[in-house]
């Protein structure tokens, strides 16, 4: 994992817009949201005013959209909006509707792009974690020729590669080299469909909110007068005509690859309901909004799956630290040789990470297996305590105040010997919340990537006397 701060919206912005499908008008709200909330959405204008989270587990439909649902609360299409605030890095946001479809607007994520701007982006104080990708993972619908691949990298990177065997779009491709790029490059990329397809989606009952302001035609047939007559009631136009290269009427393309642009927006939108930033090289071809859903889901299975594995904390040396020994000084009574942290490099409210080099020269060396220096489990769980003394002391205002003090070890386990040479990195994490001055941690400890002891433990932290 890696870590950046979280952030949310400054202050509550709305705006209103016609849902593409549904053809009625919806107001859409932006409030800030709290660390750890997620992206949720609040339909308004139901009883109960029913909380959708931006779940891919939740997508009920993609048809022409993505559609969420929890119990019977839905919201429709959005895939535009989600990619707004995946662009713009926004992690915690409540997002109310007071209809059940996002609006369409110009068909692109400029609009709400805008308007968080508009609203501004404040950074919290709780970090982001991202999920490193360490190994490719690959999903493939052999079918329809859908493919997508994620591969390690240290930034997240999008490609979508796009065919539909048209001689007005030929083969396209776009690439989102990094987020930053996502307001100008991307957000104002407008949806599109053919010709021979919007017949098919009005009978449907689709696109009732649909207009040549909110979407691309790619005529990709001769037009006969019928045809005109017909389309031009349909998006209630006084006159259709094809004007630009297999475009309908005076639609001008942003980019010469602008279709392409777009899919690669729908996929960082549905890719958003994965619910994790995730640090990786993603080539999407042929995507679509039921391939980027499925894609997501496999993508968040992995991501559960390895952080079940509790992975090992990775240690940069060149990164400065949170506290070096002084700080630790300033805040554990400990002190050598019974300081056994020389430095934390990670922490939050919830886990911290210190580091312990063994050194040869380590008092314990001179009496404990002589000939066969191997560091004492007893010692290995007093660092790991003292690391969690860090975790529980620096929520104080005056942790110099207060001593720790660890009421009970279970669970402990010595997989494997620590010896001079080896750097140590101990991790605790919270079990629970702390109540009564008694908190509940996991400990664990690596040398690399191998788990070399773990336990869980127990302490109260009690003000010093005359304090």
């Amino acid at each position: 994992m890696t870590h950046s701060f979280q952030q949310t919206i400054k202050k509550e912005i709305s705006l209103t817009g016609v849902g593409l499908h549904t053809g009625k008008n919806v107001t859409v709200t932006f409030l800030p949201a709290p660390p750890n909330h997620g992206i949720k959405f609040q339909r308004v204008d139901l009883p109960d005013k029913p909380v959708i989270p931006a779940d891919c587990d939740l997508v009920t439909t993609v048809q022409r959209g993505t559609t969420l649902q929890k119990g019977n609360a839905m919201i429709a299409t959005v895939e535009h909006l989600m990619s707004a605030l995946i662009g713009l890095q926004v992690d915690n946001v409540l997002v109310q509707t007071d209809g059940i479809e996002i609006p369409i607007i110009d068909g692109s994520a400029r609009p709400f792009v805008d308007a968080l701007e508009q609203a501004g982006i404040a950074e919290q104080n709780e970090e982001r974690e991202v999920f490193e990708l360490r190994q490719n993972i690959h999903y493939q619908d052999k079918e329809s020729g859908v493919e997508y691949l994620a591969m390690p990298s240290n930034r997240y990177k999008v490609t979508a590669l796009i065919d539909y065997k048209s001689e007005v779009l030929g083969q396209q491709h776009a690439t989102l080299d990094k987020m930053t790029d996502f307001k100008n490059e991307i957000a104002p990329s407008r949806t599109f469909c053919f010709l021979h397809e919007l017949e098919m989606l009005h009978k449907a009952g689709l696109i009732k909110g649909g207009d040549l302001n909110n979407a691309i035609v790619v005529v990709d047939k001769p037009i006969t007068e019928p045809e005109r007559l017909r389309l031009a009631e349909l998006f209630n136009k006084p006159d259709i005509t094809v004007v630009e290269e297999g475009i309908l009427n005076n639609v001008k393309l942003h980019h010469h690859n602008e279709p392409a642009r777009h899919k690669l927006l729908d996929v960082v939108g549905d890719l958003g309901l994965v619910g994790t930033p995730i640090n990786a090289n993603i080539i999407a071809t042929k995507p679509g909004h039921k391939h980027n859903v499925e894609f997501a889901k496999v993508l968040k299975a992995f991501i559960k799956q390895e952080r079940m594995k509790d992975p090992a904390p990775q240690y940069d040396p060149n990164k400065p630290p949170v506290y070096d020994a002084t700080g630790i000084e300033k805040i554990l009574p400990h002190r050598y040789p019974f300081l056994l942290i020389d430095k934390i490099i990670h922490l939050t409210e919830n886990e911290v990470v210190g580091v312990k080099a063994i050194t040869f020269n380590e008092q314990f060396f001179q009496g404990h297996f002589p000939g066969n220096p191997v560091m004492p489990g007893v010692l290995q769980l007093e660092a790991m305590a003292q690391t969690g003394g860090i975790l529980v002391l620096h929520k104080l205002p005056d942790p110099q105040n207060y001593d720790t003090y660890f009421i009970k070890i279970d669970k402990v386990k010595f997989k494997q010997r620590v010896v001079p040479g080896d750097t140590v990195l101990f991790k605790l994490e919270m079990l629970s919340p702390m109540r009564r001055g008694i908190i509940e941690m996991k400990g664990s400890a690596y040398v690399g990537t191998k788990l070399v002891s773990e336990a869980e433990l127990m302490a109260k932290i009690q003000k010093k006397e005359g304090k």
